[in-house]
């Protein structure tokens, strides 16, 4: 059995996914040690993981891109984030090797500073991404502008233009940032986005068609494995959760701090007369001075299973888990995107019918009770979905992939390295 060493993104939204794929290999005898944010670090030994908290420096260093008033601010914001991080994790992942001694790293896609000590330590290494990663692939639109699929002349035209503007917005401040953490471990310089996340053998990612497009080019090393769902067992459904009598309707925003308050507020107007019981989790932090009807009920974190379980219909901020998790479920959403990878779901979900997409910035109570009864006609649409995630085999074949193409890997790492082998030179 392999030793496992598993780096995360501090967000709960990156974490957990990745546990419930790490918890298929726990459950067949691998060793796994998850190296994630200060909070998560009971929630992974909870499940069973040895676990330690990443350098206190990368956890301080918190996107502000709520007081952003664009969508390019907001990216920027969010590419300086990432690279403040990753000059940390450079040294905090040599040290989480050198306590562990792994035999395969599995690191979270937005760790680029990882990402660079993985490629020079020889040590066989995987990615996972829990939302739609920044690939090119022909005859789709360029991830980031959140547009949907055009064919023809008419759409291969419009996707050069909008992917030079992407790569001018994003792939270019991106790279100065990898490419110096590259050069920091002697890697040779590379040109963009989709070059640095193909240095991976393998890169896992949580989702499935047809929420996702179709992409033939992306290759095989990249899996679509499902949605990736946990739930952390020290939270239990609450008991107020079984005396609600109408159909429930699940209203959350993002675990990470961002300007989508207004989407609890305003759902809260929109159904205050409908034939349900909003449930609404705000897990970070709940509004000031919200006003709540009889109809709802307010909350900060609370796993979304059991409420998804109850619910006819979901309205969310877009965040890729929870989208995914009620789809699972063959339950209709209603995406108010804000910003981040939201823009991109808010498509899909579009494009699959399985929803509906309001922009944040027409979010109103009329309209916002237009979207959601559009989303709960949309049933027949999210069992779609639910199928084609059944169909990528979920974690049990994200195990399957890394022990056949990674951790295999590492058994001839470990024979070449055995005593009396040559090591081979850095």
């Amino acid at each position: 059995m392999a030793t496992i060493l598993a780096y995360t993104s501090p967000s709960a939204g990156h974490l957990f996914p990745m546990l419930a794929l790490l918890g298929e290999l726990a459950g067949r005898g691998h060793r796994i040690h998850v190296r994630t944010y200060a909070a998560g670090v009971d929630v992974a030994r909870a499940a069973g993981m040895s676990a330690d908290s990443v350098d206190p420096r990368i956890e301080a260093i918190v996107s502000e891109d709520w007081r952003a008033d664009n969508r390019r601010a907001v990216l920027r914001m969010t590419i300086e984030t990432f690279g403040a991080r990753g000059a940390h994790e450079l040294a905090d992942l040599d040290d989480a090797i050198a306590l562990v001694d792994p035999d395969m790293l599995l690191l979270d896609v937005n760790c680029w500073g990882a990402m660079a000590v993985a490629e020079d330590s020889r040590i066989p290494w995987a990615l996972f991404c829990p939302y739609t990663p920044f690939l090119t692939s022909p005859g789709m639109p360029p991830v980031g502008a959140g547009m949907a699929p055009r064919p023809g002349v008419v759409g291969r035209v419009r996707d050069l233009g909008v992917r030079a503007v992407v790569q001018y917005v994003f792939d270019t401040p991106m790279m100065v940032h990898i490419n110096a953490f590259r050069a920091a471990r002697g890697l040779p310089a590379l040109r963009g986005v989709d070059a640095c996340l193909r240095r991976a053998p393998l890169m896992l990612v949580a989702g499935g068609e047809p929420l996702e497009y179709p992409h033939p080019g992306w290759g095989d090393a990249v899996q679509l494995i499902g949605p990736c769902e946990f739930d952390p067992a020290a939270h239990a459904a609450p008991a107020w959760l079984d005396d609600i009598d109408r159909p429930v309707v699940l209203v959350t925003t993002s675990s990470v701090k961002q300007a989508d308050s207004a989407l609890v507020t305003t759902a809260l107007t929109a159904l205050a007369d409908a034939p349900v019981h909003v449930v609404a989790t705000c897990p970070a932090g709940v509004p000031d001075g919200i006003a709540v009807p009889p109809n709802a009920t307010v909350t900060g974190f609370l796993p979304h299973g059991p409420v998804l379980d109850r619910a006819i219909g979901v309205v969310t901020h877009g965040g890729m888990g929870v989208t995914q998790k009620a789809l699972a479920r063959g339950v209709p959403v209603c995406v108010v995107p804000y910003g981040r990878d939201q823009f991109e779901v808010a498509r899909r979900v579009e494009v699959a019918r399985c929803g509906t997409r309001l922009p944040a910035r027409r979010l109103t109570p009329a309209r916002l009770r237009t979207a959601v009864d559009g989303a709960l006609t949309m049933a027949a649409g999210a069992r779609r979905v639910a199928d084609g995630f059944v169909a990528t085999g979920g974690v049990v074949r994200g195990a399957d992939l890394l022990e056949q193409r990674v951790i295999g890997r590492s058994a001839i790492r470990s024979a070449r390295l055995a005593p009396g082998a040559v090591r081979r030179s850095s």
